[in-house]
């Protein structure tokens, strides 16, 4: 009998100390790009996540925001070494440094946003861009008064090329005649956080007539719809719900659901349902959208959300076809 009740309590403890072992593999971490953790977009969306899976399980996270490009490597290669895993980099940037340092542990599972890295052991999260910005081009052309809109990128690469793209298609799908003015901030890392670049050029292109203001240029963007809100304009956020931060002069914001993303990869490795390869999220995933919020809805007519739920729902039907500018490096006329 008590030999039996031994055995009982022996098994008890090994199942614990299993459960303990699962849960203590489950050591997120999260590594910011050039922009900082609370840049009001791209980076924050991913510190969003991970807040809100914090909340959800208990489970805490470590996050690092990278200064430069040297310490990608070194704080993926840290994380690695000091049991972290799932290790989740921000931005397209921290490939190369992925390649080698997933190759150097294997058992550790790594994420990407916004790149794919083909290792055994690492998940690609990409986003069909284009979609949402079409639909905030649309709304965009909608709410000009001029016929010009214009579009202010951060780091000249084909990635923002697919927003700016996407925001023409929209655009031109509501107004044939729209003109869409656009620019990229710089060639370097140095274009995510520039507002005042930011701000010079959205001033340039309200000069030229654009009254409607659409940024993909993650921190350098503050200063696009600072000036647009400054010279009694509309900007158009991206990433994060960035209506709040200028409200009555931010139109909506073309989300980017890269805290959905993160939440949902940090649950999974949790779970013990995580997997490798590549994950595409568009409209049809709810991996982009549009903002609707109490700050734009006097900027939103009745007309201009029957619009833009109709474009969605031909978007995801695939009625309307939104052309991906890094298929073929072009964009439509």
């Amino acid at each position: 009998m008590a030999h039996g009740r031994f055995a009982g309590l022996m098994m008890g403890a090994c199942l614990l100390a299993a459960g303990a072992a699962q849960a203590a593999d489950t050591k997120p971490a999260l590594i910011y790009d050039l922009g900082g953790k609370f840049d009001k977009s791209f980076n924050e969306g991913a510190f969003h996540g991970a807040e809100a899976f914090k909340q959800a399980t208990g489970v805490p996270f470590r996050d690092f925001e990278v200064q430069n490009d040297a310490q990608r490597e070194q704080a993926m290669r840290r994380f690695a070494k000091d049991g972290f895993s799932p290790v989740v980099a921000i931005g397209f940037s921290q490939a190369s440094a992925m390649e080698k340092v997933a190759a150097e542990f294997p058992d550790t599972k790594f994420v990407i946003v916004d790149a794919v890295v083909d290792k055994p052991n690492v998940q690609s999260i990409l986003f069909k861009e284009g979609e949402g910005s079409f639909l905030v081009g649309l709304l965009g052309a909608m709410a000009s008064k001029t016929g010009k809109i214009g579009f202010v990128g951060g780091m000249d690469i084909p990635l923002i090329h697919r927003f700016g793209c996407g925001y023409a298609q929209g655009a031109k799908y509501a107004n044939p005649k729209v003109e869409v003015l656009q620019n990229m901030t710089g060639t370097t890392a140095d274009a995510w956080h520039d507002p005042v670049k930011g701000g010079e050029l959205a001033k340039s292109q309200i000069d030229r007539g654009a009254d409607v203001i659409y940024h993909a240029a993650g921190a350098t963007g503050n200063g696009v719809l600072q000036a647009a809100a400054d010279a009694g304009k509309l900007g158009i956020g991206v990433d994060s719900d960035q209506d709040g931060l200028f409200p009555g002069h931010v139109l909506t914001s073309m989300l980017k659901h890269v805290d959905v993303a993160v939440k949902d990869t940090f649950t999974a490795a949790k779970d013990g349902t995580w997997k490798p390869g590549i994950t595409v999220l568009g409209l049809k995933q709810d991996g982009v959208g549009y903002a609707e919020d109490q700050y734009n809805k006097d900027l939103l007519t009745p007309d201009m959300l029957k619009a833009v739920k109709a474009a969605a729902a031909d978007i995801e039907s695939g009625k309307i076809s939104v052309h991906d500018y890094m298929a073929d490096s072009k964009c439509p006329d």
